[in-house]
């Protein structure tokens, strides 16, 4: 029984580490975003025949749903969010380096590929205990 409880208490550290990495990483992008504007994401899309200002939905993707993933409230949906956020990026500014590989061998994409991956086990896996939804929290 014991083992059991530590188990627990493994997968919901094992979720605060993903949240805490995936939060941070990507809450530099953002603030990045506020100091500098969005006028590049702006312009991409204009290219791609959609407003330009679906580029403000970047601060939802990149500070307010890492937020929340941070403190673990929402966390599935705001998972979600960054998520699609990724696949907007990857289809607007990354499509010639999807099959690319970089200087050192890797996979040009490999962060973004990351923080694609987190947030989808993320919404699977919720915020776990250590977090302000708790467990089993109606808002996890």
């Amino acid at each position: 029984m014991q083992t059991t409880a530590v188990h627990a208490s493994h997968d919901d550290l094992g979720k605060l580490i993903l949240r805490i990495v995936l939060a941070v990483l990507l809450l530099f992008h953002g603030l990045s975003k506020i100091g500098g504007g969005i006028g590049f994401i702006e312009g991409m899309l204009q290219k791609a025949g959609l407003p330009g200002v679906f580029g403000y939905l970047v601060y939802i993707g990149e500070v307010l749903a890492p937020l929340l993933i941070l403190v673990g409230v929402f966390t599935r949906l705001a998972a979600v969010v960054v998520a699609i956020n990724m696949v907007v990026a990857l289809l607007l500014v990354h499509t010639a380096e999807f099959f690319a590989l970089s200087d050192t061998g890797g996979w040009a994409l490999e962060l973004q590929g990351l923080y694609l991956g987190t947030a989808i086990a993320l919404v699977f896996l919720g915020a776990g205990r250590y977090s302000m939804g708790g467990a089993a929290g109606r808002f996890n």
